[in-house]
């Protein structure tokens, strides 16, 4: 059974694209930074810590392994600043102005907890954003689209017309790189002798 320890629906979308059948059970844990933390050792810390309180209040079960896929998705701004989410309309424009006009990292970190252990891994993504002017950066919050978007932005949402390019994976700027999440799928199936098999995919919330 495989188990995505993530609330975001853009998570959940990207999983059942790849064609996997899985269960959601959201985790909460403190998400902020701790002192001199990379951004890259952030995301992972977060996507084991999310993963790992899941599995703890699963029954295992010896017919249908468990695997949980824990992630989390943060925006390195040009300046080096980890933006997360942003806490109100003032913080998304301080978060676009930084963006605008310039390439930064998108790094999502990833953790897939079985019985076998514990798999980790990160993805970055550079993105190059248009330079932005405020009546543009108004508009769009006032669409309410970034304040629940790291970095105060959806790619696959209306500031997709600023991003002329990227430079690696895609799908982890939405917030799963689904290539990598794959990879680990694969993996953790050949230690456990089990399959979660891709099908038509169906997510339920337990």
């Amino acid at each position: 059974m495989l188990v995505l320890a993530s609330s975001s629906p853009r998570r959940r979308e990207l999983l059942a694209q790849a064609g996997y059948t899985f269960t959601v059970a959201p985790a909460h844990i403190p998400e902020d930074p701790l002192s001199g933390e990379s951004p890259i050792a952030y995301v992972v810390r977060l996507a084991r810590e999310k993963a790992e309180a899941v599995c703890a209040q699963l029954t295992p079960n010896e017919n249908e392994p468990i695997l949980v896929l824990g992630a989390d998705t943060t925006v390195v701004a040009p300046n080096g600043e980890i933006l997360g989410k942003p806490v109100d309309a003032t913080d998304a424009a301080r978060m676009l102005r930084l963006l605008a006009g310039a390439t930064h990292q998108v790094i999502t970190g990833v953790a897939l907890v079985t019985q076998a252990g514990i798999e980790t891994a990160a993805e970055v993504t550079h993105v190059t954003m248009l330079t932005l002017s405020e009546s543009e950066i108004a508009d769009y919050i006032a669409t309410n689209e970034p304040m629940d978007k790291a970095g105060a932005y959806a790619i696959q949402g209306r500031a997709a017309r600023w991003v002329p390019r990227t430079h690696g994976c895609y799908f982890n700027v939405v917030g799963l790189p689904l290539a990598l999440v794959s990879s680990l799928i694969e993996g953790a199936n050949r230690h456990v002798d089990k399959t979660v098999i891709p099908e038509t995919a169906a997510a339920s919330s337990i």
